[in-house]
């Protein structure tokens, strides 16, 4: 991968080469300044000693290590050639003095290694300070991200600009989209989808590049790829924070679609507790008409038979309407039951009576445990829990084949079951037959129906804090069972 980065980098070490030559010349001007100030005061070896041993401590304060390791090697010299006897020559007639010179280039050496040290641990720390800044500022700026809006770009855009990078890539699995903000090309853009696919991180100081990929927790979300001048560590923050990121942005968007969908069902219920009311007034109005002409007596044979199919069908669509206006009610959050002493074995006889109509070719098998402990429960909503599980049972059991129905309780709950022998229920719908409009692919256009029923089942009985579920086999037909807590009195 060719770059400017990649191109300057010869440059760079030619500059810095001029640098070291130009801080050691200036370096080695002072010490002939000092030197011949010495020289001409005639100062002792000693006072010139510490004014050589100065001067390279500021030196390596200025400029670094090596530059004063070459002006102490300079300094010492001076101070042989200058001021140690024999002068105007480097060799050294006194022990003493080989110390004295020793003891300077040791103490030269150590001196502006320490000062380099912590010159070296101050820059650390200031570099770490800007480094942190930076971060702030990254993470401040992710804060104020537009949620509305695929992070990518925007993150491509802050990271750019807070870290001065030449190029930036990232891609997002989760969106499936490549954002970048620099002067790669196409090709080099997908250096960051390839880190993503490979799942590696990688640094490669000869271009410059620095790779990441983006996690949440242990998995990968996508990938960032930068070029310019990044730490490892601070890549590594950069990829959390772009994580933080995506995850905040995925975050709305499931919110949103929730709300959505939470606004979208309160307008359904809305609609169809509006279209329930409107259909009322003339359904009535229907059934009081068929039901005077049946009873006026006027009509001929063909003329009663219509009348009579009106009246049947009108009162099919009424019940229709209310099932549609329970479920309404069933809907809104916090309902309050009006309980009373229910017994169950008596409602059940009462509802099958009342079926009886419907229930025409099907003998009834019932299997109830009498004196049973009343129940405390809404006696509307369990007739009508019972009456649509009979409804059921009726419309999808085979012609002449029994309905059973069976009330069991024990001391904490007390159990119904209404089995039939039709169509099995297969097992992936077993628990989409309570969702609202859900039907069977193989009843659905056998068998009429609006998918409703189960549903409003379902929301009576959880109302009651109890559970529907259904089991269906080719052996033992298809049982809808209802458990029900026995609570005392007010315990809902």
């Amino acid at each position: 991968m060719t770059s400017r980065l990649t191109m300057a980098i010869p440059l760079t070490e030619q500059r810095s080469w001029r640098l070291l030559l130009e801080q050691c010349g200036i370096g080695s001007a002072v010490i002939a300044v000092i030197t011949f100030i010495c020289y001409k005061l005639h100062l002792p070896i000693s006072t010139v000693g510490f004014i050589y041993l100065l001067a390279t401590v500021i030196a390596s304060l200025t400029y670094g290590i090596w530059q004063a390791i070459l002006i102490s090697l300079i300094a010492v010299s001076c101070l042989n050639f200058f001021f140690i006897p024999p002068l105007w020559s480097f060799t050294v007639s006194d022990e003493r003095d080989w110390i004295a010179l020793v003891s300077f280039q040791v103490s030269a050496l150590v001196v502006s290694r320490l000062s380099s040290r912590e010159q070296k641990m101050a820059r650390d720390a200031n570099y770490q300070r800007i480094q942190m800044k930076k971060l702030y500022e990254l993470s401040r700026g992710i804060l104020l991200f537009d949620l509305h809006q695929p992070p990518g770009p925007q993150l491509v855009h802050l990271i750019r600009r807070s870290f001065v990078a030449e190029d930036v890539a990232i891609f997002d699995a989760n969106l499936a989209r490549l954002d970048h903000e620099g002067r790669w090309s196409t090709e080099e853009q997908q250096v960051a989808k390839t880190a993503y696919l490979a799942d590696t991180n990688e640094d490669d100081r000869e271009s410059y590049t620095t790779q990441r990929v983006i996690r949440s927790g242990s998995i990968s979300i996508g990938a960032i790829a930068i070029r310019g001048e990044v730490d490892p560590l601070i890549a590594n923050s950069i990829a959390s924070l772009a994580a933080i990121a995506f995850e905040r942005h995925r975050s709305y968007e499931k919110e949103s679609r929730a709300e959505s969908a939470q606004q979208a069902e309160q307008l359904r219920v809305a609609v169809l507790d509006s279209l329930a009311h409107a259909f009322k007034t003339p359904l009535t109005a229907i059934c009081t008409a068929s039901s005077g002409l049946i009873e006026m007596g006027t009509l001929d044979e063909t003329g009663l038979e219509l009348a009579e199919l009106i009246d049947e069908e009108s009162v099919a669509l009424n019940q229709l309407c209310t099932r549609l206006l329970q479920t309404a009610k069933l809907e809104v959050s916090g309902i309050t039951l009006r309980t009373e002493p229910v017994v169950m074995s008596k409602l059940v006889k009462d509802v099958v009576s009342d079926f009886s109509a419907a229930l025409e070719g099907h003998p009834i098998e019932l299997s109830i445990e009498e004196q049973e402990t009343p129940l405390q429960a809404d006696r509307e909503l369990l007739k009508m829990i019972l009456t649509q599980y009979l409804d059921n049972a009726a419309k999808y059991s085979a012609p002449e084949t029994p309905i059973g129905i069976a009330v069991r309780e024990s001391k904490s709950e007390l159990l119904l079951s209404v089995r039939n022998r039709g169509s099995v229920i297969q097992m992936q719908d077993r628990e989409r037959v309570f969702e609202r409009f859900y039907r069977g692919a193989e009843t659905e256009k056998h068998v009429p129906g609006t998918g409703v029923g189960l549903s409003i089942v379902k929301k009576a009985v959880e109302a009651h804090r109890g559970h529907v579920w259904v089991v269906s086999t080719e052996e033992e037909g298809t049982t809808f069972f209802l458990s029900m807590p026995k609570l005392p009195a007010g315990g809902y």
